[in-house]
């Protein structure tokens, strides 16, 4: 447990597998996870609904990279129950200016509609926490950030955790020794966001 969030710190949490979280019911208790089965995408085999490719087709969303990145965050962590505190907040955007925090908006008649956003090292991007105000805004989000993974040249789109909202994505859990050799091998790609 920790409740001072330094940029090194994260950094050094990531490239080892491990990942903090706020508890909503104790105010500045940070924890660390490590899962024992670890949620990921496979960029190579992602798979895009089709009424949600045609949505993309559509443009009906003007998609951005890293326009309002702290804006992303704290719609991610308006909700009745959150496990983004003002310290994750605070951490993650001073990591963001140090450019390894990254965000994808969708944008609707100059309002922001949904996004998410995660952290880049190497070849790894590691997804924190997405959201919508209009439906399915999240969802362009998620195929234009795996779109921007694939085209340069990341190996890893790190989930966390398996959900029934990213299976119609093709998450995977794998285990964590998996999990890490997958990681070292990402640390080591040349990727740029």
């Amino acid at each position: 447990m920790s409740s001072r969030l330094t940029p090194d710190l994260l950094l050094r949490a990531y490239q080892a597998g491990v990942f903090p979280m706020a508890d909503p019911d104790e105010d500045d208790a940070i924890y660390w996870y490590r899962p024992e089965e670890r949620g990921i995408l496979p960029l190579d085999a992602f798979h895009v609904p089709k009424n949600l490719e045609k949505l993309v087709r559509r443009e009906v969303f003007e998609v951005t990279a890293d326009r309002a990145f702290e804006r992303v965050v704290r719609a991610c962590a308006d909700r009745q129950t959150t496990w983004i505190s003002d310290e994750i907040i605070r951490a993650y955007t001073e990591l963001h200016h140090l450019g390894h925090a990254h965000s994808v908006e969708c944008w609707q008649d100059g309002a922001l509609a949904g996004g998410l956003y995660g952290v880049a090292l190497g070849g790894a991007f590691f997804g924190e926490s997405m959201f919508y105000r209009v439906s399915n805004a999240s969802k362009v989000a998620l195929v234009h950030l795996v779109r921007r993974l694939r085209e340069r040249g990341f190996l890893l789109l790190d989930t966390q955790y398996t959900t029934p909202h990213l299976e119609q994505f093709g998450v995977r859990a794998v285990s964590r020794p998996a999990y890490e050799r997958r990681l070292r091998e990402a640390l080591q790609a040349d990727a740029r966001w």
